[in-house]
C-alpha cells in the first residue's frame, strides 16, 4: 500500500535515518529502505543521496516532500475519526508544549487524565513558540500550548493569564519594594529569556520604550534563576515557572501591567480525535479550578 511508503518517506526525513525511521514505524530498516527504493522506481526519481554519512534529501524529495506530509497527516486523521466511529478509547495524543507547561501544568493533567483513561498514550514535544505553531500547522502534532494571540490562521482556547514577574538575588538594593520599577531595569545587568521567537520580556522593553544592558540571553529558565542567584544580574520570567523552585531569589511585581495570555492551538477542533478532544475538555476543566 502506498500510504506505507509515504509514511516511511516521512519518517526518515523527520528522524534523519532509514535505521530510526523502522523502528519508529515497526519495521525493518531493509523494509523501508525498500519502500523508498520502490517510490523512486516507480516515480523515476531519486529522493535520497545516500553516502558514508548517511542519506540526505535531493532536490526532488524537498520538493515532494510538503505534499507526502499532508497525505500522511490526512490518512492518520482519517484512522482516529474511524476509530471514533468506534468509540476506541484508545490511540495515542501528540501535544507541543514550552518548559513551564512541560513543568507545571502537564504532569499534573496527565495524573488525572491516565486514571480515567488509561489506554490512551502521550507524546509530548518541548520546543519554543514558533517551533510549536509549525508543529500544529505541519501536523506534527495534534494541539499546542501557545501563548496567544498567535500569528497563525489556526484555532485557539484561551486559558490563563500568566504575570510576567522580576527575579532579583536576596540582596539586591530594591528587594524590599512592594512592586519593582521598570525604569530601574536600567540600572542592573539583565539576563534575557528568549528563543527562536521575540520574547514576551522584549516586547515589553519595546512597549516602554526601555533599553536594557543585557548581559546574557539564554533559552533556559533554570539557568537563569541560577545566574541572578550568583548575582550576575536581574531577570524577568513568567509566573508559572517560579512555582517550587530551589534558587536563593526574590521575585517581584513590575509597577506596569505585565502577563502573557497562554492557549491551546490547533489546526481544526473538528479534525481532532475523540481521544485528543476529551483531553482538551480535560484541560480547560482543569486549569479553572
Amino acid at each position: 500500500m502506498n500510504i506505507q511508503k509515504y509514511m516511511a518517506f516521512v519518517k526518515a526525513v523527520e528522524y534523519g535515518s532509514f535505521t530510526r525511521a523502522a523502528e519508529a514505524l515497526g519495521y525493518t530498516q531493509s523494509a523501508i529502505s525498500r519502500m523508498i527504493n520502490d517510490l523512486e522506481s516507480e516515480w523515476g526519481i531519486t529522493l535520497f543521496e545516500r553516502g558514508r554519512s548517511g542519506t540526505n534529501l535531493t532536490s526532488d524529495g524537498l520538493k515532494l516532500l510538503p505534499q507526502l506530509k499532508r497525505i500522511c497527516n490526512e490518512h492518520e486523521i482519517l484512522m482516529m475519526q474511524v476509530e471514533d466511529l468506534h468509540d476506541v478509547q484508545s490511540g495515542i495524543i501528540r501535544i507541543g508544549i514550552f518548559s513551564s507547561v512541560a513543568t507545571h501544568w502537564i504532569p499534573n493533567m496527565l495524573k488525572f487524565f491516565k486514571k480515567d483513561y488509561p489506554n490512551i498514550d502521550f507524546e509530548l514535544l518541548l520546543g519554543d513558540y514558533t517551533e510549536i505553531e509549525n508543529w500544529i500547522i505541519e501536523g506534527r502534532v495534534d494541539f499546542g500550548f501557545l501563548r496567544l494571540p498567535t500569528k497563525a490562521d489556526i484555532e485557539t482556547i484561551f486559558l490563563e493569564q500568566d504575570r510576567l514577574l522580576v527575579v532579583l538575588p536576596e540582596d539586591h538594593p530594591l528587594a524590599e519594594y512592594d512592586k519593582f520599577p521598570i525604569s530601574e531595569i536600567l540600572n542592573s545587568s539583565f539576563i534575557l529569556l528568549e528563543k527562536g521567537a521575540k520574547a514576551d520580556i522584549s516586547e515589553i522593553f519595546e512597549k516602554h520604550q526601555i533599553s536594557p544592558q543585557i548581559s546574557f540571553t539564554t533559552w533556559d529558565d533554570y539557568a537563569i534563576m541560577s545566574m541572578v542567584e550568583n548575582g550576575l544580574g536581574v531577570s524577568i520570567l513568567p509566573e508559572l515557572i517560579l512555582h517550587r523552585i530551589p534558587y536563593r531569589i526574590i521575585t517581584k511585581e513590575l509597577d506596569v501591567p505585565a502577563y502573557r495570555n497562554i492557549g491551546i492551538a490547533m489546526r481544526s477542533r473538528e479534525s481532532l480525535s475523540l481521544a485528543a478532544k476529551r483531553f482538551l475538555d480535560y484541560l480547560s476543566y482543569r486549569t479553572r479550578e
